[in-house]
């Protein structure tokens, strides 16, 4: 016969689950308006500051605050964590809103931004949409903090979400590892959970600090340095049920972790800090403020944050942080112009709200309730693919528009597109003058000169540290000469010169090419030192005939600054006395504007847009010094990137320059007929 105590067991289970499943249950709306709070901070920051404030890691720890709560309720009522429908059931709730916002930019990018942005657009737009884009800004390198924000991204306030929604796909495998380990250890599923997140906690920290010393740029949009921000805020939501300050200290609390969360960014300029350990002044801050919870006092923060237009306004926050940012670009776009003014800022904020407001109520909303989907995880995942494909199918179809159209345009390129050859005595236009010049907005990715093929066989290095930058042509049997191509991506540029003509030699061309680094054997400059001496003991090696190489460096917009490669006459005395011939390139000249960017806003022709060569070049070539020296032979095509003495953007109908100060590919393919004879009147 069962005994009363054991038919009260099950009973005296349940009763104990259903109270910790209550410690971590009900609505907290003070949280809910700090949520704004702290989305206001990101956007009164850019707009008016254009500092970090540390809103969006308060934005990513109550994230990671909710989702725990929501998890640990599962674990701790025994109920399956179904992770498949979690996921699906989270980006069926966020993409609606996210998809409405970048297609809304793409229209805002189509109409107002210049051409020479949209392949980028595009790209960071999917990147966007799949939650990729901090890495996407990572590897691109982009500076966050840049001064002028009208040359940022309208995508770029995707890296957070990007990261929040790498997290909800990794966060719910932590809950699956710790229902594993609760049920093989009979655990309780709270300690196991602090110790996995504390390990993630201390893990990130440690990494994100090291990054930030080392890499903050990379640092900044790195997931593995943010997984510290979602831990902490993970922690405070196993610790929150099990707090209970008394009322007193909870309004002295939550009103402290209030005024130092609104005055980090004031008080101190962060910038190139975060995300280190710094950020953990907005976190603990936040985290006071939740710790702080309902104080039942007139005097306390709750009564401000759980207000109902705070909570409402905390329900449009996820809106507002997604259109506050294309509005603000888009405008310093139209208005040409580094930061928004006081009175624009204002309009702009207004604005955001608006619309986040009635985008929460009329989109956000009625998706989260549309039951439909909801039934079956095959219509979930139909509902996601749809989402994705919304964004995916009209920018890959944008993107081929514009790849078929350079098409066409390439195959006339040589009747409509003639560049340097309209500086040929002589010559006569028979093109189509209506014809748009080259490169296209859309191609500027494609100018960068490079070689097809890695160096191999008897051109392979023995030096490490120039098998990274090593390329050549084909292998030529027997060809006619041997020439390696060295120094930095100035002289990359005008090996789109030399191509044509090692090709209808029969020349073996081989490219060394590092980065930021003219050709000598002392540069200026400690870092270039060790790649060089690798460089030029790879010349060593091979012994070609000739050596190519910029012999000047061109100061931008100081012609005064424009002198001799540091080192270089040594290295043209080094490689004579081996027999190696040594032709020094003048350096192009380098500008304080784009060209490129300056003839699409303001035509070709315009004046702002036309640079007399005496304000970028010296008088002289620095170089005509070793003229004369054995083995040195000195090239100066300043007459063919500025005819006339004048920096023109656009030569026949082709763009000399495609940024500030590095020739076009298109343009500098044109200059080869002009190089081969200056090479064949000087015995080359």
């Amino acid at each position: 016969m069962t005994s009363l105590r054991e038919q009260d067991a099950p009973a005296a289970v349940d009763a104990s689950a259903a109270r910790r499943v209550a410690r971590y249950s009900g609505f907290r709306p003070e949280v809910q308006g700090l949520r704004f709070v702290a989305v206001l901070l990101v956007v009164l920051y850019h707009v008016f500051l254009d500092r970090v404030s540390g809103g969006v890691d308060i934005f990513l720890l109550i994230s990671a605050f909710f989702l725990t709560l929501s998890f640990v309720r599962k674990l701790e009522a025994g109920r399956p964590l179904a992770l498949g429908r979690y996921w699906l059931h989270v980006f069926k709730r966020l993409l609606p809103l996210a998809v409405l916002t970048v297609l809304g930019t793409l229209v805002l990018a189509w109409w107002f931004f210049p051409e020479t942005r949209i392949d980028r657009i595009r790209t960071e737009a999917l990147a966007s949409v799949f939650y990729v884009e901090n890495w996407a800004l990572a590897l691109a390198e982009v500076d966050y903090y840049a001064a002028d924000d009208s040359t940022a991204s309208p995508f770029q306030h995707f890296w957070s979400l990007s990261v929040q929604g790498q997290v909800f796909l990794l966060w719910p495998l932590l809950f699956g590892v710790a229902w594993l380990v609760c049920r093989r250890g009979r655990w309780a599923p709270v300690p196991v959970l602090a110790v996995l997140f504390g390990g993630v906690f201390a893990g990130s920290l440690a990494w994100s600090v090291y990054t930030t010393a080392t890499n903050q740029a990379f640092a900044y949009f790195d997931t593995r340095a943010r997984l510290w921000e979602f831990a902490l805020g993970s922690l405070l939501a196993l610790a929150v049920p099990y707090l209970n300050p008394p009322r007193l200290a909870r309004v002295v609390l939550g009103w402290a972790g209030m005024l130092s969360m609104v005055s980090v960014g004031v008080l101190i300029n962060v910038q190139g800090a975060f995300p280190g350990w710094i950020a953990l002044w907005p976190l603990l801050s936040a985290a006071a403020v939740i710790v702080a919870g309902r104080s039942d006092s007139a005097w306390g923060v709750d009564r401000v944050l759980a207000s109902r237009p705070l909570v409402r306004l905390g329900d449009a926050s996820y809106a507002l942080y997604l259109v506050h940012w294309p509005l603000l670009i888009t405008y310093l776009v139209l208005r040409d112009r580094p930061v928004a003014g006081p009175r624009s800022g204002v309009v702009i904020i207004v604005v955001s709200l608006l619309l986040a407001v009635l985008a929460t109520k009329l989109v956000e909303r009625p998706f989260q309730r549309w039951e439909w989907p909801e039934r079956t995880r095959a219509r979930l995942a139909a509902s996601v693919a749809v989402s994705l494909a919304l964004v995916a199918v009209p920018v890959a179809l944008w993107g081929a528009v514009d790849q078929r159209r350079a098409d066409l345009l390439a195959e006339e390129a040589l009747r409509n597109n003639p560049g340097a050859a309209v500086l040929e005595p002589g010559f006569e236009f028979a093109g189509d003058p209506q014809a748009p010049a080259l490169p296209l907005p859309s191609a500027l990715g494609e100018e960068w000169v490079g070689l097809p093929e890695p160096c191999s066989g008897e051109y392979a290095p023995e030096q490490e540290a120039v098998v990274e930058f090593c390329r050549q042509l084909p292998a030529v049997e027997d060809p006619e000469r041997t020439v390696v191509v060295v120094g930095n991506s100035h002289m990359e540029q005008f090996m789109g010169a030399v191509i044509p003509i090692a090709e209808k030699y029969d020349w073996q061309l081989i490219a060394v090419l590092q980065p930021g680094c003219p050709f000598a054997i002392h540069p200026e400059g400690h870092d270039c030192r060790p790649g060089n001496d690798a460089a030029l003991a790879y010349v060593e090696q091979v012994a070609p005939d000739a050596v190519m190489t910029t012999s000047t460096y061109a100061a931008r917009m100081d012609p005064a600054g424009e002198t001799v490669v540091g080192g270089f006459p040594e290295l043209v005395d080094r490689l004579a006395d081996q027999g190696i011939d040594v032709i020094g390139f003048r350096d192009n000249p380098r500008f304080d504007v784009n060209p490129y960017d300056c003839a699409q806003r303001h035509g070709e022709d315009a004046d702002r847009c036309q640079v007399p060569v005496d304000r970028v070049l010296a008088p002289v070539n620095p170089a005509d010094v070793l003229r004369g020296e054995p083995g040195f032979t000195s090239l100066d095509l300043t007459d063919l990137i500025c005819p006339e003495g004048l920096c023109r953007p656009v030569v026949g109908n082709v763009h000399v320059f495609f940024d500030p100060h590095h020739l076009s590919w298109a343009y500098t393919r044109t200059m080869a007929p002009a190089l081969e004879e200056r090479l064949t009147a000087a015995r080359l």
